[in-house]
């Protein structure tokens, strides 16, 4: 039975725990316990799953920060359950508003910003055009991630080529079809891809909007607001 802290941040702690953890922990109360199905799972699995736990705020009134921890977890567990309905997630395997633990299977693969730089350029090309792809299928749903970035992203291999993607982290994701909430969600890659692949970045960018550009129902539209909200972050970066 192990437990590993992977990440331990402001909002939420993820910790990386094995079959035996979960088996035999008592996690939540009443109708959130595991079910008998996922109970069997769990037991039987040889994989390793991750709990994202909401952290509490001190400075907040104790009432109201259980109403927003558990607001949080609720919003997020079904953004991923939509999301995973259309693209690559990690899959929940149980949502707990009690404990503000969302349960998920642990993707085994490298996160992207961590890899992508040591890919051929045609590699790094290929892959960004797909993420692209991705990024175009959720908006066409009205998901917006909210952190869409390369450190959010998982790639893994298939056979002998890392070619499926997963998409991680929906804490600041939501609902919106609002052109620019999607344009927004943009300018967030091109912003990682600037700052952790500069080297091919004017590739790179071509080829994130040449796979929007294929799966988007509105591109152009988005396009025109995207181009708008670069132009004042460079105003932003000026002053």
């Amino acid at each position: 039975m192990s437990q590993k802290i992977l990440f331990h941040g402001a909002e939420a702690k993820i910790v990386l725990v094995d079959r035996e953890f979960l088996a035999t922990e008592r996690r939540g109360s009443g109708e959130e316990k595991f079910s008998e199905e996922k109970k069997g799972f769990v037991r039987n699995s040889d994989k390793k799953f991750i709990i994202k736990q909401r952290i509490p705020k001190s400075y907040r009134l104790k009432e109201l920060d259980e109403k927003i921890r558990k607001l949080r977890t609720r919003s997020e567990a079904k953004l991923i359950e939509k999301a995973s309905k259309i693209i690559k997630v990690p899959k929940i395997i149980k949502s707990d508003e009690n404990t503000k633990e969302i349960i998920m299977d642990f993707v085994r693969g490298k996160r992207l910003s961590d890899c992508l730089n040591d890919f051929p350029l045609g590699k790094q090309l290929s892959i960004i055009r797909k993420v692209g792809e991705l990024a175009a299928i959720l908006h066409n749903s009205d998901i917006i991630h909210g952190d869409l970035t390369t450190s959010n992203m998982i790639i893994k291999k298939n056979g002998n080529s890392y070619d499926e993607i997963f998409f991680i982290d929906f804490g600041l994701g939501f609902i919106s079809r609002k052109v620019e909430d999607k344009a927004v969600d943009i300018h967030l890659i091109m912003e990682a891809l600037e700052a952790k692949h500069f080297e091919n970045f004017v590739g790179l960018k071509k080829a994130f909007l040449q796979g929007y550009k294929i799966r988007s129902r509105e591109f152009q539209k988005i396009l025109e607001r995207f181009k708008k909200v670069e132009q004042r972050g460079r105003y932003k970066e000026q002053y």
